[in-house]
């Protein structure tokens, strides 16, 4: 069986089944357009509704439990890294075997345990650093807003007031789809490379792991199917010039080794030996 690669921004809720969720109603989008100026899609609006769909997500997805070797390891290597430019982090692994990365616009990171298969931690650290760039300069966001403009939810007559509403489930179900098929452009993905590498230099992690995690990517799509490979290229750069730019990037700051993928460990540490506990004996009097 080949492994599925889909590694980007994902922001919806799959089976989304809520059907009180408290958003915008559906005649103020319509507004974006017919191009209402005062129409606005704050970061807080996108977090709200980002932090509903994640929520859904992590009740209809295998979770690994804090105790599981999975979570010990995220937590270990990002525990520290509770926030970026302003936005607050979480971190939990899907236990599936899809190799996946995604952020959310409320801060929320999930990684699927098979990407951290095929990942040391070094390499770990640059996937994700690059999807905390797409947080950081605000492309979920962005992405929230071309779905809901795509999807026609909002109508000009609400816009002027703001209202919010109920909407409904067939509505979040078209929402939930348009978010599916909303892309990153090029451009921002090679802004999100760029954080990464940045991220990785900043915090004294080992750059050249950039370069290493994108030519795994690059070899496993080498066997990929052909048409997948097509979709994800049409909004994704191509991962063997995203390592070379990489390259290029350590070249020049003088930091450019080529990199040894570490050891991959996902288990659970071992539980120290007890001894038995040992029974006091009362002394016989004479």
């Amino acid at each position: 069986m080949k492994k599925k690669i889909v590694l980007g921004v994902l922001l919806v809720a799959l089976g989304f089944t809520k059907t009180n969720a408290q958003i915008l109603s559906d005649k103020a989008m319509g507004a974006l357009g017919k191009g209402v100026a005062g129409f606005t899609f704050s970061d807080a609006d996108a977090a709200a509704l980002a932090k509903q769909s994640i929520d859904e997500m992590d009740a209809n997805n295998p979770v690994a439990a804090a105790t599981d070797g999975y979570a010990i390891r995220l937590n270990r290597l990002f525990g520290k890294h509770t926030s970026s430019e302003g936005v607050n982090l979480n971190y939990k692994v899907y236990l599936v075997r899809d190799i996946n990365a995604f952020a959310c616009a409320d801060g929320s990171v999930r990684v699927f345990a098979g990407l951290m298969d095929i990942m040391d931690d070094n390499e770990l650290l640059a996937v994700i650093g690059h999807e905390i760039g797409h947080v950081a300069n605000h492309d979920t966001r962005d992405a929230i807003k071309a779905a809901y403009k795509k999807e026609a939810l909002l109508d000009a007559a609400s816009s002027q007031s703001g209202k919010i509403e109920t909407i409904t489930k067939s509505q979040l179900g078209a929402l939930g789809s348009a978010m599916i098929d909303s892309k990153h452009s090029r451009k921002q993905e090679s802004e999100a490379d760029l954080f990464s590498y940045n991220f990785m230099k900043k915090n004294g992690y080992d750059v050249n792991a950039v370069e290493s995690s994108f030519r795994i990517l690059q070899k496993l799509s080498e066997g990929a199917d052909s048409s997948f490979i097509t979709k994800m290229m049409s909004s994704h750069p191509d991962s063997g010039k995203r390592a070379d730019d990489a390259k290029k990037r350590a070249t020049k700051d003088g930091l450019y080794n080529a990199y040894v993928q570490q050891k991959i460990v996902n288990t659970a540490p071992a539980k120290p030996a007890t001894k038995a506990p040992v029974k006091k004996t009362k002394a016989k009097k004479k």
